[in-house]
Order: structure tokens, then sequence, then C-alpha cells
């Protein structure tokens, strides 16, 4: 979300910008998973579940997206509460639609030239006049630590919490309410159905967090074992019956949640040519990132 706010407003004022992720297609945080179940195809959203719109920008891009039917209101969550339709990267996808944007390329590499920065991705390297860096910051950090001392710094000096996530397809509805939210010293933070969102197919699906705490303490876990624990929680959670799932699969988001440190809402060098954005500077949120993104290009524009 970062990148791509950051793109579009550069894009918007005449700038020619390439985007590279190392991900397989649009989504980041925001990624929807695809599941075959019995012959059916079965979304999970299982990074963030809602976003909230209270910047009037962000606002008035969320109006536009709903009237493209791109998001919608999803009561269940909140009274501000959004999501994508039909599934949580929609909003991504619709951003990427105009901009250049290479997939599966992983950027392992940045220096400094005389005139210009060149990327080393995979097994090419491109160059660029300016260079932004939009991806968590525990990874921005190991990409900077020799071109911009500073910015690595701060990025150093954030952490972040991770998540698992667990989703899961059952056979019969469950006897219980569209929303779990877990308290203090649970191993659940968050379960949803995950089919109940709007414009979503209407399956028995369900997306389970793990708490911040319990999955810093399981990290290292096999995805299975982590699967298992988590939704013997969850049952345990909702006060529900278990069931058997016919699908279950767990993912590990390591960075999650950054705890934010004082500070810029968006870092740009002017001499150097070089910014970093991302929701980590600001909030986890995702109208955060949105704002560091649009907030950098505007520096990089001035």
């Amino acid at each position: 979300m970062a990148g791509l706010a950051c793109a579009t407003e550069l894009s918007r004022a005449g700038r020619q910008v390439v985007l590279f992720d190392k991900g397989r297609g649009p989504g980041g945080r925001m990624a929807t998973r695809r599941a075959e179940i019995g012959g059916e195809t079965v979304r999970f959203d299982h990074g963030a579940q809602y976003f909230t719109a209270r910047d009037p920008e962000f606002q008035e891009l969320v109006a536009q997206w709903e009237n493209e039917g791109v998001v919608a209101r999803w009561p269940a969550a909140g009274e501000d509460a959004w999501v994508g339709t039909p599934a949580m990267n929609e909003p991504i996808k619709a951003l990427t639609e105009p901009l250049e944007v290479h997939w599966a390329a992983r950027v392992s590499g940045i220096a400094k030239g005389e005139q210009s920065w060149p990327l080393n991705v995979d097994d090419e390297t491109y160059e660029f006049e300016s260079v932004v860096l939009c991806i968590p910051a525990e990874q921005a950090a190991e990409l900077l630590a020799d071109i911009h001392a500073e910015f690595a710094d701060r990025a150093r000096r954030t952490q972040s919490r991770p998540c698992w996530a667990l989703m899961a397809q059952f056979p019969e509805r469950l006897k219980c309410g569209d929303v779990l939210r877990g308290g203090e010293g649970d191993t659940v933070s968050w379960a949803a159905r995950n089919g109940a969102k709007p414009g979503h197919d209407g399956s028995e699906s369900w997306v389970v967090h793990g708490s911040p705490v319990w999955s810093a303490a399981h990290l290292e876990e096999e995805a299975e074992s982590v699967a298992g624990q988590l939704l013997d929680a969850f049952f345990h959670q909702a006060d529900v019956m278990p069931q058997a799932p016919l699908h279950v699969a767990a993912h590990r988001w390591r960075f999650a949640m950054a705890e934010p440190v004082d500070g810029q809402d968006a870092l740009w060098d002017a001499e150097a040519r070089i910014g970093v954005a991302g929701d980590w500077l600001i909030a986890p949120r995702v109208e955060a990132a949105w704002l560091s993104g649009t907030r950098l290009a505007r520096a990089i524009l001035r």
C-alpha cells in the first residue's frame, strides 16, 4: 500500500515509476490466499482483516473505491470498518492497474552510482534517478545498511510483532458470531468468519490470528503444529463444538505489526535521492501506509 500510494502520486505528477515486489501478486499484508476445496475456490483474507479511513484524502479515495465496487463496509467489525470485495487485496489490485509493477522480483542489493541508483533485481541490474523503499522496517534496515546509515538506524530502531494466521474451512456453520476478539493473555487475538464479509463467497471459512505474544513464542514452530494449536484455542475461546475442518493451513507473518518510534511520517534525502515509507513510520494500519507513501511522494516532488 505504501509503495503504490507513493507511485500513484508520482505518476500523476508525470514521473516515470517502476515498482518491484518479491510477492507473486498484489497484496502484501492485505493479501488473499486461495485454496481449492471440494472443487471450489475459497478465498482467505489471512493478513489485514479490515481498514479504517479517518484522513479526509484517504476517505475520498475509499469513497471512490466504494463507487467502483472495490470495497464495502463491514459492520460486524465496527462502524468504520472497510474490506476489499470480493477479497481484501482488491484495493491493491486497483492501484496497480495503471502502474508498471514487476512481481516475483526480489531486490537483493542497492548501490550508489555517480549519477544513478543501480538496483540488483534477481539476475538483472536496473538504474534509476531516485530509489524508494516501502518494505518492513527490518528488511529496509538490511538494504539501507551500506548506503544510508541514518535511515538504516531509524529502521533498525523499529520493532515488528509477528502473527501466526490460521485459515480453516468447516463442513457446517459454527454456532457463534462472525467476529471474535481475544483478550489479554488469550492465544487467539482475532477470528472472523471470512466468507461472511460483504461481497465474499458465503462459505464457512475462518481466519484466526494468534496474539503477538503467543505468535512470538511459537514463531519458529512448524506450520502444521501451529495450525492445530490455534484451532484448539479458537474452539475454546469461541465456546463452540470442535469440527474437523475440510481445509486447514497456517501462515507466519514475521513482520505483522510495527511499533513506530517518534519521527517523520516518511524519510527523504533530497541530495542522495533516496526515500523510505511504510506504516511502520506512523502506525500499524492500512491508512497509515497510504499516508506515508503519499507524503513521501510529495516530499520528492517538492
